[in-house]
């Protein structure tokens, strides 16, 4: 039960009138809703009944899709760690013992190429200098390390500290 304020011979006539018109109204804005509501579900029925029969209809084409869809997530994947750049060169390493060999700083940019596993040419390469010019350094490294191949010298150069 509603609650007035005032009783209704105190108010104006208009006022009144207005209240009256809101009554009226109501009801009809609650049906107009109501209506409203149905004609949505019944769209959303619709809607859902058109998507069953195109699922049907193209579940082949839905799955053909979906695996496309995996083996591309799967080749970026791959791709981004395959091309992932290398990580940064470690720190100096044990700075006293490359002074008391007296490996000098193109030397171990040189040790640390050969303890990543690179050839000659490689190194070259990524050093931008002649591949004689890292077998020079190569045999330097050699005589100051005490090692007679590559793998002696990348193994001394570990038990050092000058590489990692």
């Amino acid at each position: 039960m509603r609650r007035r304020l005032l009783p209704q011979r105190l108010l104006p006539q208009r006022v009144r009138a207005a209240l009256q018109r809101r009554a009226d109204w109501l009801p009809a804005a609650r049906r107009v809703a109501l209506y409203g509501l149905a004609l949505a579900i019944g769209t959303a029925a619709l809607q859902w009944l058109d998507y069953q029969r195109l699922a049907r209809a193209h579940s082949d084409d839905i799955y053909i899709l979906l695996i496309a869809a995996a083996f591309l997530a799967l080749g970026v994947m791959v791709g981004m760690r395959l091309m992932r750049p290398a990580p940064p060169l470690p720190a100096e390493g044990n700075v006293q013992a490359q002074a008391g060999l007296g490996i000098s700083a193109r030397e171990m940019a040189v040790l640390r190429e050969l303890a990543a596993g690179r050839s000659n040419k490689e190194i070259a390469l990524v050093l931008d200098i002649s591949p004689n010019t890292v077998k020079t350094h190569l045999a330097r490294l050699f005589e100051k390390l005490g090692a007679q191949r590559r793998t002696d010298a990348v193994n001394r150069a570990r038990e050092l500290g000058l590489v990692p």
